[in-house]
């Protein structure tokens, strides 16, 4: 196990013509959207999981280099999960760099919302919680919008831990941001920040929802009460 030809007929042999189909509209694949080009097996994310698993131990960093530089979303995303699993035992033994290292080598392959989204905080997230995080500034200033939501996803490791102070900066970073998908990944970090301590966060809300992304907002109000979340909506120059 562990041969890249063994992961991918294990992919294969989960495929589904008719979900690939489904899943190339779900992630944006047409001409001028976010996920342009990407390409479909058609398995499902339960199925990446257990084939990760049975892998992980003997699937080298080669193999998950090329996983992850398949023109396939499942072979990339499986790729991430070995990544994620050889990371976390890693971690135990404090040999866990060279798996970071990889990973911000090849951040521009973690590139679709449920890559990043499946790994940043797991993977950065982790690393960076007793390190110096000015790699998450880089990543939030960079040119490639998949860098950007790695910088925004990382800081949920840091919420669970109730450290608010960088999804705080990062998401005042990112009030002008163009992306949607931007505006969903900093609402849902203000969101559970929220859950934490709801003081800091209303604070950040009260001096910038009146130029906040509308998206943005919303999913950062989501569990306020209902009298604050109208409040919130009605500031008069939220950007639709």
């Amino acid at each position: 196990m562990g041969d890249i030809k063994e992961i991918i007929r294990d992919i294969k042999s989960k495929a589904s013509k008719d979900k690939a189909l489904i899943l190339a509209r779900f992630f944006k694949t047409g001409k001028g959207q976010y996920g342009e080009g990407d390409r479909f097996h058609g398995i499902t994310v339960p199925d990446q999981r257990a084939i990760a698993k049975k892998h992980c131990t003997s699937t080298d960093k080669q193999t998950i280099i090329r996983l992850m530089d398949s023109a396939y979303h499942e072979e990339r995303l499986t790729g991430i999960f070995i990544l994620n699993q050889k990371f976390t035992e890693a971690r135990k033994k404090g040999e866990e760099k060279q798996w970071v290292n990889l990973y911000l080598e090849k951040a521009n392959r973690v590139n679709n919302w449920d890559l990043v989204d499946s790994s940043a905080h797991i993977i950065l997230g982790q690393w960076l919680e007793d390190k110096d995080r000015s790699i998450l500034y880089s990543l939030a200033t960079d040119k490639l919008l998949w860098k950007n939501r790695i910088a925004v996803v990382a800081t949920l490791h840091f919420i669970r831990k109730n450290d608010l102070k960088d999804i705080i900066k990062i998401s005042e970073m990112m009030l002008e941001h163009k992306h949607d998908l931007i505006h969903k990944a900093t609402g849902w970090m203000l969101r559970e920040a929220w859950k934490k301590d709801a003081a800091t966060v209303e604070k950040f809300l009260n001096q910038h929802a009146h130029h906040m992304p509308r998206t943005m907002l919303r999913y950062a109000i989501e569990k306020i009460s209902e009298s604050k979340r109208k409040r919130y909506l009605s500031k008069p120059a939220a950007i639709a």
